[in-house]
């Protein structure tokens, strides 16, 4: 066990003013993203697309990690050097998505269990040696009639603790994401009573597997209600559920909580981030901070639209929104940060 190196690395995945970037959406999740705005869906234009990213200028100025899939790890910038180099090389740590993707749960109908854990252990200390010092694994729960259930939870939960020990003996650190989904026309309180329930028992199963909580990073969802719900709450009243829900649920040895967009529009990600840190920033035990994809990604992939002409553009905006959640990260982002 590499302790004391799991333990810093994860305190350097949180560090004051920096976040995560994922950039480890599925081919076809990127390709379908590609689609729509009539980008080829080949792995060139995806190989090209995480170049944009990798070199915008700046980033590691707000990035303190990048989560990439398996194509894009053993893939190469148009010089020649391998995008694990490049990302290693401007100071940002190297992390890796290693979960399967989900599958329909057998005998639990419209929920999910993720895949992976066959072969983990020496795909892990392959992607060790390729560089990564962190993974991740994504479990998802569907509010609906009668579910997230008790054996979907558990099944789940298990799954995550089991990966994060896994990923420890071998010296990464894991990034644990158990993600209550938005799709629904649930209300924020239903929402926070489903996460409360799949915190408490994935901490319960991280413990059984004597995984090292100090050298964990937790990529939960926030307190939201449903994408269809007729109410949606405030900035405010999301951040404090979501923080409440947090302190009764993550223990204060965990030195980080690196919060999914899971679709949030940009600005209101950043400004939910922003009202958890700037009200409750000097009172929690465990940083605040942002593992986005699309909240980040996605202002950058519209200008794009893969032209080369847009490049440039596309980069300014990456780290533009970067900035923001820099700055949501130490709760001093404001809307006028959006005008710039």
């Amino acid at each position: 066990m590499h302790t004391q190196d799991i333990i810093t690395t994860a305190k350097a995945l949180v560090a004051e003013g920096k976040g995560i970037i994922a950039m480890d959406e599925s081919n076809a999740t990127c390709n379908k993203r590609f689609a729509v705005l009539g980008i080829p869906q080949t792995e060139e234009a995806r190989r090209t697309y995480r170049e944009l990213i990798v070199s915008t200028p700046g980033l590691n100025e707000c990035i303190s990690g990048a989560i990439l899939c398996d194509e894009t790890i053993r893939q190469k910038k148009n010089d020649g050097t391998p995008f694990a180099k490049a990302i290693a090389d401007c100071g940002i740590i190297l992390g890796i998505k290693v979960d399967g993707g989900t599958k329909d749960m057998e005998g639990y109908p419209g929920e999910k269990i993720t895949e992976g854990l066959d072969g983990l252990s020496d795909r892990l200390m392959e992607y060790s040696k390729m560089g990564a010092r962190f993974a991740k694994w994504r479990a998802v729960f569907v509010i609906g009639d009668s579910i997230p259930s008790d054996g979907c939870i558990m099944a789940n939960a298990i799954a995550l603790a089991q990966y994060a020990s896994l990923c420890q003996h071998v010296g990464l650190v894991p990034i644990v994401e158990p993600e209550v989904l938005m799709n629904g026309d649930h209300n924020m309180h239903r929402c926070l009573a489903e996460t409360d329930k799949v915190l408490q028992k994935v901490f319960n199963q991280l413990k059984l597997q004597r995984v090292i909580l100090e050298g964990i990073i937790l990529k939960p969802n926030m307190v939201l209600p449903g994408l269809d719900s007729h109410r949606q709450e405030t900035i405010e009243e999301v951040a404090d559920a979501t923080v409440k829900c947090l302190l009764r649920n993550v223990p204060a040895e965990v030195p980080g909580i690196a919060f999914l967009s899971g679709g949030q529009p940009s600005v209101l990600a950043s400004a939910r981030l922003n009202a958890m840190n700037a009200q409750f920033k000097s009172r929690l035990p465990w940083e605040l901070t942002f593992s986005f994809s699309r909240a980040i990604q996605q202002p950058a992939l519209d200008i794009w639209q893969g032209k080369e002409s847009q490049v440039v553009a596309a980069q300014q905006t990456l780290y533009h929104r970067a900035l923001c959640n820099s700055a949501a990260r130490s709760g001093k982002y404001i809307a006028e940060m959006e005008k710039a």
